[in-house]
């Protein structure tokens, strides 16, 4: 008896086991591991090979034992075994199951993953290709500005081409001194002309002393008419101005160039300075500014000399602010002309202004009275408006007044 008691204990045992094992598999599948579950199916083969071991032992211990007894224990270890097998079988599937679900799981994951993949490399080749698109399009655009640049630097180069040539023809020309002298007037033509108004000057104009001024611009006293005579003295000048000569030459050139000023300025003095036809000083126009920044910069003496002489030096600049000032000059003595004529305005503007005045009282005064009348007329509505609602009260009492009669009655 208590061999049978131990064998059930065992048996006991042996199902307590085979349910945790059950357990620990099914924990770890849920877990997806599957090399764990694969390790646990392991054991559970090794615990039942160990049971089958105890059994055998026991048996052979037990040999002597009776036939039911054997039975017995036959009849345990088979509905163990079976329990066993069954457990087995039952973890069998749920594995098979599991590995589905794992594989079905991939191979979702993996096309997942490759979708992904694909779209991120469509993206990636989509941003490569915009930018190289942008690249190209810059680089066309930059090509594009560089064929225009070098096409306007080939324009540039046409331009510099001609400006030399017309600077040679202008040295040819300077080269003359009749042609410089009809240089320095056209220069100083254009200049008067784009300041004065043509009744303000006279080109070419002859003076009572026989002698043609290039230019007299006529002004108003006490400065009068200024003559403007245009001297050009460029061959001194050119050969004092160049580094490459010698010395010698250039001392000789400037005494050359100190002289042909002082001729200049001696010859406007003497012919352009006529007492009650002319100003008592005249301009000489230097149509270059090399040649008036020389005088200025390097020979005060001629400066002085000239202001002496009462004639101004002047150069393109210089002359334009000189036009400018007369300008000035003219506008301001034709406003003081005028001015009677705009007195008399402000005379009949002051009449009108008192007519204005009278006619504006009269009115203020009219629209005073009528301002009384509204004001009357406003006194009048409101007692209209009063008495009407008397007489509305007067209506509204007069069927208590007849009540009070009835009950009188």
């Amino acid at each position: 008896m208590t061999f049978e008691l131990s064998l059930l204990f065992a048996t006991l045992v042996i199902t307590f086991l085979n349910l945790v094992i059950v357990f620990i598999v099914v924990a770890r599948i849920k877990n997806n591991k599957a090399e764990q579950v694969s390790a646990t199916q392991n054991q559970a083969h090794l615990l039942e090979q160990s049971f089958s071991d105890i059994y055998i032992k026991l048996v052979k211990q037990q040999h002597s034992s009776d036939q039911k007894t054997q039975q017995i224990l036959f009849e345990k270890f088979q509905s163990v075994n079976q329990l066993l097998s069954n457990n087995n079988q039952r973890v069998a599937e749920q594995l098979t199951l599991m590995a589905k679900v794992n594989r079905e799981e991939q191979t979702a994951s993996i096309e997942k993953l490759t979708q992904s993949t694909d779209k991120r490399l469509q993206e990636i080749s989509g941003q490569v290709d915009k930018r190289l698109a942008e690249g190209f399009d810059k680089t066309t655009q930059t090509f594009n500005d560089i064929l225009k640049r070098l096409a306007l630097i080939d324009d540039a180069q046409k331009k510099i081409t001609e400006l030399s040539s017309n600077v040679v023809s202008l040295q040819e020309v300077l080269a003359d001194k009749r042609s410089r002298g009809a240089f320095g007037e056209v220069q100083l033509s254009a200049l008067v002309r784009n300041v004065l108004p043509e009744s303000q000057f006279s080109l070419q104009h002859s003076l009572s002393n026989g002698k043609v001024a290039d230019c007299l611009l006529f002004l108003p006293k006490p400065t009068g008419n200024v003559v403007v005579d245009a001297k050009f003295p460029l061959e001194s000048y050119k050969t004092m101005a160049n580094p490459h000569e010698e010395q010698l030459l250039r001392n000789n050139a400037q005494k050359q160039f100190k002289q042909d000023i002082k001729k200049h300025i001696n010859d406007i003095a003497s012919k352009y300075l006529i007492e009650n036809e002319t100003s008592d000083g005249a301009v000489m126009f230097i149509p270059a500014e090399a040649v008036f920044a020389e005088i200025h910069a390097h020979h005060s003496d001629l400066v002085e000399y000239a202001n002496k002489q009462r004639v101004w030096l002047a150069s393109p600049t210089t002359l334009m602010a000189i036009l400018t000032t007369a300008r000035a000059v003219i506008k301001d003595e034709a406003t003081k002309q005028q001015v009677h004529i705009i007195q008399e305005h402000l005379a009949v503007l002051a009449q009108d202004f008192d007519r204005f005045k009278g006619r504006f009282g009269n009115l203020a005064r009219h629209i005073d009275q009528a301002a009384n009348d509204v004001k009357q007329i406003h006194t009048s509505a409101d007692k209209i408006t009063r008495r009407f609602e008397k007489i509305e009260q007067v209506e509204i009492t007069e069927p208590d007044s007849a009540e009070l009669l009835t009950s009188q009655d």
